[in-house]
């Protein structure tokens, strides 16, 4: 056989291809796919999962993997990508081809058990399906091995190196550091934010998302916008990413959030090196490093002052009578409430972390057994009235609201407070790095922020670990620090506090 490098991207791309066909399919499953077409798109999606992981696992990667780690000609990039397939290729081995197979059916089942369960309102549809995954998933962090917790080896799949243990540090600081931050803004006089609940015609509300989408720079010839029950970004290529957004005509922020959170993570897919299509350097570097980017045009960028004096007027055009009495500073302030709520993709940017720590904690009890499945909406409940103070009405507005469980994605969610933390530090040096930056928001010009990201992070793809690309932006690895100085400086000046 040969060893090239040269036959290294053909699989490499021949697998992708693959992958992405599957990627489509599952995309097409939660836009347009039919009803009843659930049974067999699970049969396909199977599959497809099943030819790839055979491929990738043949004794004739291993030896073509092998060979190249000897090569003294590859590049530093090459060296890199090898390097980065070698461990994928050596955690995939782990995995026999029946039990991918039966995940991706099981996924696919418990995607359409879930929506069904999240429109009924009711748990019982969806747990005999969440707890097949959780039995999975125990098995699985048996197949890849840990040190100390089983759920460290779901964990790493996200965010490589990343344990519980470092997570229970960091949250018991984001914990120690918000808990009285977000009590003290609780007792000043909440900004008004109701007129974001009146009627917004839902056809105006996605014109005025493609509005955003546009300014930020996403290509709409590499892409395109439509409409789930669940936001998301899914992408076959850099020159084929897909966004989707929720609108709801009683309450505005649902649409305008989503389309600059997932613009945000397209930007990053369609920064992209095309030619390193299906090769390491040519993916995303970890889910974190991901949400920082859709968490930074979302929060630092989306929320501030600068963003909306260029976008509110247009907002206003498309929306006169709601808007017609609310100055652009009354927007800013209604679109930054600190309030504690029940779902976590319209929180605020400070409770936010407790909805995170609670399905982190959650999660991590179901996969060491300390909580069982019927116990489940229960305990949800119990953490919501503990860390944010409220009582859930609904399983469809408390245990029901996230998507990412019936697609296995046990371990994710962390990654979705470090990139909040990611982001903050990022955008702390792009402000350092790019002078009048705040000025160019107010203008609508963001062109030089994303020709920023795209140098110092979307073109590097897997070529350096999420630590290590940090350090090169910034100079240190992640800091909480960034991200409290951020909220601070914002926030308590929002609410007429003192920042001493």
């Amino acid at each position: 056989m040969e060893t090239s490098y040269k036959a290294y991207k053909a699989l490499l791309n021949k697998l992708s291809d693959i992958n992405y066909s599957a990627a489509v399919l599952g995309w097409d499953q939660e836009v347009y796919m039919p009803t009843k077409g659930a049974d067999r798109r699970a049969q396909q999606l199977s599959t497809l999962s099943g030819i790839s992981h055979e491929l990738f696992t043949a004794e004739t990667t291993g030896t073509l993997l092998e060979a190249l780690a000897k090569d003294a000609s590859l590049n530093e990039e090459e060296q890199a990508n090898v390097k980065e397939t070698a461990r994928s290729y050596k955690d995939s081995k782990k995995y026999p081809t029946e039990f991918v197979m039966l995940m991706s059916r099981t996924t696919s089942e418990a995607f359409q058990a879930w929506d069904k369960a999240r429109k009924s309102n009711d748990f019982s549809v969806f747990a005999p399906f969440l707890q097949k995954l959780i039995d999975l998933k125990k098995h699985e962090c048996k197949l890849l091995g840990y040190t100390e917790h089983p759920y460290d080896a779901l964990l790493d799949q996200f965010e490589r190196g990343m344990t519980c243990k470092q997570l229970d540090t960091l949250f018991d600081e984001v914990k120690r550091e918000l808990v009285p931050l977000v009590k003290q803004i609780a007792a000043c006089k909440q900004n008004e934010h109701a007129f974001l609940h009146l009627h917004f015609d839902k056809q105006k509300q996605w014109d005025f998302g493609i509005d955003l989408l546009k300014q930020m720079q996403y290509d709409f010839e590499s892409g395109r916008q439509d409409v789930s029950s669940h936001p998301f970004t899914t992408s076959f290529s850099a020159e084929d990413v897909r966004v989707t957004t929720r609108i709801n005509e009683t309450d505005l922020s649902e649409m305008i959030w989503s389309c600059i959170h997932e613009g945000g993570h397209a930007l990053y897919e369609q920064g992209l090196k095309a030619d390193n299509y299906g090769l390491p350097s040519g993916e995303a570097v970890s889910l974190g490093i991901h949400e920082s980017q859709s968490r930074m045009w979302e929060n630092q960028v989306g929320r501030s002052l600068a963003y909306w004096k260029k976008n509110y007027p247009t907002l206003q055009g498309y929306f006169p009578e709601q808007l017609k009495t609310i100055s652009v500073e009354d927007f800013y302030k209604a679109i930054n409430v600190v309030q504690p709520s029940f779902i976590r993709t319209s929180a605020d940017e400070l409770t936010y972390h407790f909805h995170i720590i609670i399905r982190y904690e959650l999660e991590k009890a179901l996969i060491e057994g300390s909580l069982e499945m019927k116990d489940l909406p229960a305990a949800w409940n119990k953490k919501y009235k503990e860390y944010l103070g409220i009582d859930v009405p609904s399983d469809a507005m408390g245990v029901l609201q996230d998507i990412h469980w019936s697609h296995g994605g046990f371990g994710y969610f962390a990654t979705y407070s470090l990139g909040s933390f990611y982001a903050a530090q990022f955008f702390a040096q792009a402000q350092k790095d790019i002078p009048g930056l705040e000025a160019q928001i107010e203008k609508g010009e963001l062109s030089n922020l994303l020709q920023w990201l795209r140098t110092n992070i979307h073109q590097h793809g897997k070529r350096y670990n999420p630590n290590e690309l940090c350090k090169r932006v910034t100079g240190e690895e992640l800091r909480f620090s960034h991200f409290l100085a951020y909220a601070k400086n914002k926030f308590l000046p929002l609410y007429g506090i003192d920042n001493k």
